[in-house]
């Protein structure tokens, strides 16, 4: 599984380089544009299609390739195979089949986006390409709208507005995204600011090319010293009942609309003279 550039072909590793001219074929979502990367290493190898028309079809024909002992590269369009790419079930069946599967690992723009973003970067959860309407559209925008971790999403630049609006409206208009258009292209472009600024921006200068957005995890709820007496006073009350400390830290997060973080740091407060007076004696 070989990752190959997502603009400039530069990134293409020496040893993705090596692989592919190693190989006996290059398995290619788009078989024309792939020939461009597998003559620019002088690779001899056979292109053949696999995308997700074919890939059930596609499958039993590479393990036939696979027990006469050929070796095979996967590659997609751009970046790394099966991210929004097609492959996962061709992978499943080899890993199956008991051949073995070796990463070539390399440009990804969900994590060129991300590290690019100045958002946090510690955590966070891709979401691909967002569903267009629908009740899968608006519970993925509720899940964005909710989430503790950062969101990277891919989609297309003529609905790149569209996604904006609808996430200022389930997030709020001053949460925080950036937008990683073209990147490591001649035209690469991060523009970092608010939903609503940012979704004005792109409405005033419709986007081009490969588009990444990378959305700030949901603000964390402010407690006042009272909620946090409470809370403390809740997990004093299960740990005194026998509970685990995890357990406690769950049920106080649920019962008080606390974040679980906070949750676990009161629970581990509270544990922590225990432990010290046991070490002491």
């Amino acid at each position: 599984m070989v990752s190959t550039p997502i603009g400039n072909l530069s990134d293409l590793s020496p040893r993705a380089e090596e692989t592919l001219r190693g190989v006996r074929r290059i398995l290619a979502e788009d078989t024309r544009r792939s020939r461009i990367l597998a003559e620019r290493v002088d690779s001899p190898a056979r292109l053949v299609s696999l995308h997700a028309h074919n890939e059930r079809e596609r499958t039993n024909a590479v393990l036939g390739w696979l027990a006469d002992q050929e070796d095979l590269a996967l590659v997609s369009d751009a970046g790394t195979p099966l991210v929004s790419d097609p492959g996962a079930k061709l992978v499943s069946a080899v890993l199956s089949a008991g051949y073995p599967v070796v990463p070539i690992p390399g440009p990804s723009a969900v994590i060129a986006a991300l590290v690019a973003s100045g958002l946090p970067s510690e955590r966070f959860t891709f979401l691909g390409f967002p569903e267009r309407k629908g009740r899968a559209r608006k519970e993925l925008l509720e899940r964005v709208a909710g989430s503790q971790e950062t969101v990277v999403l891919f989609e297309s630049p003529k609905r790149l507005v569209e996604l904006l609006d609808a996430l200022a409206e389930a997030c709020g208009p001053e949460r925080l995204v950036a937008v990683a258009r073209e990147l490591t292209k001649v035209h690469e472009e991060v523009r970092r600011g608010s939903l609503s600024e940012v979704s004005a921006y792109y409405a005033s200068n419709p986007p081009l090319g490969e588009v990444t957005l990378v959305v700030a995890p949901a603000p964390q709820p402010a407690h006042d010293a009272g909620s946090a007496e409470l809370a403390r006073a809740l997990a004093q009350e299960l740990l005194a009942e026998g509970m685990k400390p995890s357990s406690a830290a769950k049920e106080v997060a649920a019962r008080l609309d606390l974040a679980r973080n906070d949750a676990y740091r009161i629970v581990h407060d509270l544990q922590g003279p225990q432990r010290g007076t046991a070490t002491t004696e």
